[in-house]
């Protein structure tokens, strides 16, 4: 799950006066804090929801929408690509013109591109549609931490109102896959996308009432060439993976391959030269932040690829309903959302590199799991994996962010995090791309498991590599968070 995305600054005595006679939400005024955080948490469970409710409904929507493999990687992808590329400039524009501002702006983006996936015609108009639905995600994630934080002043409260935020928004793993199964077999694949629309819509009342203009930074700019870039160069990389599932080494791809390459460099280039660049390139000269966020980044690879494929598998291939695949993938999310306080705990106490290898080490195990399947196997085949996939990113979820946030000094914290949720962001996108290459159609069961064994055997090694990282890279056992 995306925890404590954006950048969030440190508040002096002034701004806490200022955001609390401007808001009303400061010591003293409870009812509304705690209305300022639900409203939030409504937000980003909305947001976080729509990264897994739409896999049930894929199968449903490749056969509505007539589109293939490559088209639903796309739908997916759409959505992801847009929010990671987008999520460090949502952060910095909120603190140019205020984190309200672009609450509400990323709520109304959210809800019309919602309402145009529903009423969606055709495969083209759906996948931009996603992608309408990612800028404004990406605008709501740094943005709902911001307004939270300047509701809570104090440290110890923030503390607690961000570990109730986090709770929420790791519910939605689990949620996704039920409502998801629930929604497409009742009432069709267009209400996974429709349910959103009342929501948003009570959140556009409730935030200009609830939430004040909040603090500014006006000397802050806009790293326009370097968020260029950044898109170019996740967006081509993406393209070029699922177009050569489709069609093997073609002119396109090495065209595709050329522009994502060409496009890294013009990134790393204008990192050097901003004034306030979107990801400062010392930063990743610390073997501790970078070796988090490749963790981050195989993490989201490996479990969102997997969950692509299982999705499909339960469905194409063994011919399940939208609900049952659904309630079949729910050992996979539960316990992520069961673990996280668990390993909130460990880590404080052990650091983040225990838990991380533990879960690393279990998922690799669930990912050779996959070797196994067969178009005919038996739900506990899968199960086993699932199970392992689940408690893995249950314990590595919260330890990475951590890992990624004491590797910096305390007052780089916000945008450590914003590239850590990045990091996990572009893993998801080239996860669903590269796993979703390997096997292609469910169409065809055994071309499809025959690719899955592959993913399995591909997700299992990078696991492994990203275990080598932690320990080469993050803290020591005995070293404490913080110390």
């Amino acid at each position: 799950m995306e925890v404590f995305p954006g950048k969030t600054r440190t508040m002096n005595a002034t701004d806490i006066e200022n955001t609390t006679r401007h808001t009303g939400t400061g010591p003293g005024s409870g009812d509304r804090r705690s209305l300022v955080l639900t409203v939030m948490c409504v937000g980003m469970f909305l947001v976080l929801l729509d990264v897994t409710i739409v896999n049930v409904a894929l199968p449903t929507i490749g056969r509505s929408v007539g589109t293939g493999a490559s088209g639903l990687q796309w739908v997916v992808d759409a959505y992801t690509v847009t929010i990671a590329s987008l999520l460090l400039a949502g952060g910095s524009l909120g603190d140019l013109l205020g984190h309200r501002r672009i609450v509400l702006a990323g709520l109304a983006i959210f809800g019309v591109a919602s309402a145009g996936c529903g009423i969606a015609v055709d495969p083209a108009m759906l996948i931009a549609a996603r992608a309408v639905q990612g800028a404004g995600a990406a605008l709501l994630l740094p943005g709902s931490i911001a307004v939270i934080a300047d509701a809570y002043p104090r440290a110890a409260e923030r503390a607690r109102a961000l570990g109730i935020w986090a709770a929420v928004s790791a519910l939605s793993l689990p949620a996704g896959p039920l409502l998801g199964g629930l929604l497409v077999t009742t009432l069709g694949w267009r209400a996974a996308f429709l349910v959103n629309l009342p929501v948003v819509a009570a959140a556009l009342v409730a935030v200009p009432r609830l939430v004040g203009p909040g603090v500014r930074a006006p000397g802050r700019s806009l790293d326009l060439a370097g968020l260029v870039a950044a898109a170019l160069t996740l967006g081509g990389l993406v393209f070029a993976v699922i177009t050569a599932g489709r069609t093997g080494l073609s002119g396109t791809v090495v065209v595709a391959g050329a522009v994502t390459v060409a496009a890294g460099f013009g990134f790393v280039a204008a990192q050097r030269r901003a004034r306030d660049p979107l990801l400062p390139t010392g930063l990743l000269r610390v073997p501790a932040f970078a070796g988090a966020n490749a963790v981050a980044l195989a993490m989201n690879l490996v479990g969102n690829g997997t969950i692509y494929l299982t999705t499909l598998y339960l469905q194409d291939v063994q011919g399940r309903d939208a609900l049952r695949a659904g309630l079949l993938l729910v050992p996979g999310f539960a316990p992520l959302a069961a673990l996280s306080p668990v390993t909130g705990r460990i880590t404080a106490r052990l650091g983040p590199r225990p838990p991380m290898v533990a879960g690393l080490a279990l998922g690799a195990a669930g990912e050779a799991g996959l070797v196994l399947l067969r178009p005919s196997s038996p739900y506990p085949w899968l199960l086993a994996m699932l199970l392992g996939l689940g408690v893995g990113l249950g314990l590595l979820t919260a330890s990475v962010v951590t890992a990624a946030i004491a590797a910096v000094p305390s007052d780089r914290s916000g945008l450590a995090s914003g590239v850590n949720n990045t990091a996990r962001q572009a893993g998801t996108a080239l996860g669903v791309a590269v796993f979703g290459a390997l096997a292609g159609s469910g169409g065809d069961p055994a071309h499809f498991v025959a690719g899955t064994h592959r993913a399995g055997l591909l997700g299992a090694a990078l696991w492994l590599a990203a275990i080598v990282v932690t320990l080469t890279t993050i803290g020591r056992p005995r070293d404490r968070v913080g110390a």
